[in-house]
């Protein structure tokens, strides 16, 4: 008799329980605490600007002050990026019809060009969060280096963990595209149309991108959305 597998839920942000959803591997054991973490992620060189950061006097920036325009561009922003994900055509229902020339290359490129845009878009609204704290006060402008210090050190490694995405969602595709071909080959005497079978397992596989694109969109943001509510907050 077959048992069934039972996989180990996976912790954490949507970003990652859908990528864990989507592959065969088992969830991990519980991570080590934060502070273990980041001794593993930091060489001494990022350690001691992250100290003298934390440690060091601050210095107050000349610069305009933080106002609802900058959490409006925020949002703008993070809108737009969402938008765009919605509103690619290649991860659109319509584009089912037209399956001929997509393959996991493509898919792989499309993903990757909405990361470099959230990436652009993300690290140019921290940089001016970060103008607007370290013009407030001096606790404000040792926030604005203490985040400095952790994105030049974090950004290698976060960089090197998100290129994963990409990989896992093309794998995704071939499986869906596989298991799809196997069902139409098994179907004894079905004439489907040509790509009817297809677009079904298109369309499961897009809003499965689409998912995974929004989710990261929030980790992505989270740094901004930290840095704006210490501004409002002070």
């Amino acid at each position: 008799m077959v048992q069934a597998l039972h996989r180990t839920p996976v912790r954490g942000p949507t970003f990652i329980r859908l990528l864990a959803s989507l592959t065969d591997a088992d969830a991990p054991a519980s991570p080590p605490p934060l502070p273990d973490r980041l001794s593993q992620w930091l060489d001494w060189k990022q350690s001691i600007a992250l100290s003298t950061a934390l440690d060091g006097r601050p210095v107050l920036a000349d610069g305009a002050p933080f106002t609802d325009e900058d959490a409006e561009e925020c949002a703008r922003t993070r809108a737009a990026l969402a938008q765009a994900v919605v509103g690619d055509r290649a991860l659109s229902p319509a584009a089912a019809q037209d399956e001929i020339g997509i393959d996991a290359a493509i898919v792989r490129q499309r993903y990757l060009t909405h990361q470099r845009a959230m990436q652009a878009a993300t690290g140019r609204l921290r940089g001016r969060l970060r103008d607007r704290l370290a013009a407030k006060d001096a606790e404000m402008a040792r926030l604005a280096s203490v985040d400095a210090a952790m994105e030049v050190a974090l950004s290698p490694r976060e960089h090197a963990l998100l290129a994963a995405a990409p990989r896992l969602l093309g794998a995704h595709f071939e499986q869906l595209r596989q298991a799809a071909e196997n069902a139409a080959e098994g179907a004894a005497g079905a004439e489907l149309p040509a790509g009817e079978t297809s677009a079904a397992w298109l369309d499961v596989f897009r809003k499965d991108m689409q998912s995974v694109l929004l989710a990261e969109l929030d980790v992505r943001f989270q740094p901004v959305e930290g840095l704006l509510a210490a501004l409002r907050a002070s």
